[in-house]
């Protein structure tokens, strides 16, 4: 039902499979997935294919379907190769099995981009970083997300099971960022954006140092596309004229296919202002800085009332962590790590209580 509101002129060039496990479906399933998809739409030869893998059920079968269908980027989790971490997650996941899934990985062809989450804090901030210089000649993945724990809001069972006392506090995490991105970057890696880092020939580093990275609801990327479908229950989706939401329930979501309806519930069209700030927004999370004068004109409104109207931009640079000159913006690099909350001074529908 979307490829035929899709004009087939429009060629694909990425696939990302994630939101969970994609991985645990059969392979023959992925197969044929794949399959309808390449029938469907109009494939780049360069496109890239992306899947998310849970280690702990990744089978031998499932990385020869991932070849046979030419998947070329693999994303893993990975808490902690320390034995102590993944217990206090309720999340155990060995080094043995992390180490196979690469392996697999590997022999069939595929770059293996690990993303990496430090959650623990009854071990030294330190190890994470210490453990991370260890492994990398075992798996030397050629890019990593590093996520630290935020404020700690169980939902789930499995949350709900996590002792909190066993989280880090804010101290800790800063503590932890630091020592994970020296160690990252004694190894070889660079710094991307907030969380990222990449060896110096992976695409993100490139688009990095070339001035194109982007951002979107997958994370950093060196695409420049401006349309983003997706398919699956709460799946965002970015069209020219906005974002659009499918239907968030499973059940839901099923029915409504069923009946021979389109997935999405909901929709945002956004207006000049909107566009004009998520360009100073993208521009701070790839590049901690950024030219809020040159925007704005670009954008056809008047950069010295934008300004003067965020005031929670005056107060960051009157805490040493941005530096202004005449609207030039700059994050200052001991502080990339509260990025988010420079970006939420030009976001006019976040609720700043929090920041």
């Amino acid at each position: 039902m979307v490829a035929a509101q899709v004009p087939q002129a429009l060629p694909v060039s990425d696939v990302h499979f994630g939101g969970g496990t994609p991985t645990i479906i059969k392979p023959e399933d992925f197969l044929a997935l794949m399959d309808l998809l390449c029938r469907i739409f109009a494939f780049r030869k360069t496109a890239t294919i992306a899947v998310e893998i849970e280690p702990r059920t990744f089978t031998a079968e499932m990385a020869e379907a991932l070849g046979a269908a030419e998947v070329n980027r693999a994303s893993l989790g990975l808490q902690s190769f320390d034995p102590i971490v993944p217990k206090a997650i309720n999340r155990v996941q060995s080094k043995v099995q992390t180490t196979a899934t690469v392996e697999n990985l590997r022999r069939i062809g595929i770059s293996a981009s690990t993303s990496t989450s430090c959650t623990a804090s009854h071990i030294r901030p330190c190890s994470p970083a210490f453990r991370a210089r260890r492994q990398r000649s075992q798996c030397a993945p050629t890019g990593l997300r590093c996520l630290a724990t935020p404020t700690f809001h169980p939902t789930g069972k499995n949350q709900r099971l996590i002792d909190e006392t066993a989280l880090p506090d804010i101290a800790a995490r800063a503590e932890q960022a630091v020592a994970v991105t020296h160690t990252l970057i004694a190894a070889g890696y660079r710094q991307i954006g907030l969380d990222h880092f990449a060896l110096p020939d992976d695409e993100l580093a490139l688009a990095q140092k070339a001035g194109r990275l982007r951002r979107n609801s997958l994370g950093y990327s060196a695409d420049t596309c401006q349309t983003l479908i997706g398919f699956g229950a709460s799946a965002i989706g970015r069209l020219g004229d906005g974002y659009v939401l499918n239907e968030l329930a499973q059940s839901s979501y099923s029915r409504r296919i069923a009946a021979g309806h389109l997935a999405t519930t909901r929709g945002y069209r956004l207006t000049d202002e909107d566009r004009m700030r998520a360009a100073i927004i993208e521009r701070l999370m790839c590049d901690l800085e950024v030219d809020v004068p040159s925007i704005c004109s670009n954008h056809g409104f008047d950069a010295t009332r934008f300004l003067d109207s965020a005031q929670r931009l005056t107060v960051l640079a009157e805490d040493g962590i941005v530096a202004v000159d005449k609207g030039f913006v700059r994050v200052r690099q001991e502080h990339r790590f509260v990025l988010r909350a420079v970006a939420a001074a030009f976001d006019a529908y976040l609720d700043r209580s929090h920041y």
